[in-house]
């Protein structure tokens, strides 16, 4: 269960708004996040706490196919973001590092900024805690929900080679 202040955006955020193009040659996460959301909201890093949730209208992550921009949300403390769509790059860029995403138009227009948000991703259910109203979201297929509950690709793959060991190891044993 996710649960924290929402941090609301209009449509059509881009990757060059989430992290400026002139910080690409960062590549390591923590610094990264510092510079997250600087050109659309200044304060975005002072205000934003570990588990809090970006929700946007249309089309957010569009631009651009680096992973900088997914990795400077969640490294910057974002537990979920909610938006009515999302570019289909940066979708994908975000699952693959853990970054949850869930579309939902209802939400969207049903959330405001500051609103306190806890999300179920397993049953697709975002409350909005300051309303109390609730909506849905499809959740992820078992593939893609196990990508996001082990932190994304790259752990989902050492795990599981490691999980592959030790069976090999168990199975030549027995």
């Amino acid at each position: 269960m996710l649960k924290g202040k929402v941090h609301q955006y209009g449509a059509n955020v881009d990757t060059d708004a989430i992290i400026p193009a002139r910080y690409l040659n960062i590549s390591e996460a923590e610094l990264l996040t510092k510079h997250c959301m600087e050109d659309i909201d200044l304060d975005f890093v002072k205000r934003v706490k570990p588990g809090d949730i970006i929700v946007a209208d249309t089309n957010f992550g569009c631009g651009s196919s680096r992973e900088h921009a997914p990795l400077a949300i969640k490294t910057s403390g974002i537990s979920c973001v909610i938006a009515k769509s999302f570019a289909r790059i940066f979708f994908r860029n975000a699952i693959n590092i853990g970054l949850p995403l869930l579309e939902s138009e209802a939400a969207v227009d049903g959330i405001s900024n500051g609103n306190m948000v806890e999300v179920d991703l397993e049953k697709g259910i975002i409350k909005n805690l300051t309303t109390g109203k609730q909506f849905t979201a499809k959740p992820y297929p078992e593939f893609m929900s196990q990508l996001v509950k082990t932190g994304g690709l790259i752990e989902y793959t050492r795990q599981r080679v490691a999980s592959n060991k030790s069976n090999r190891f168990y199975e030549r044993r027995s």
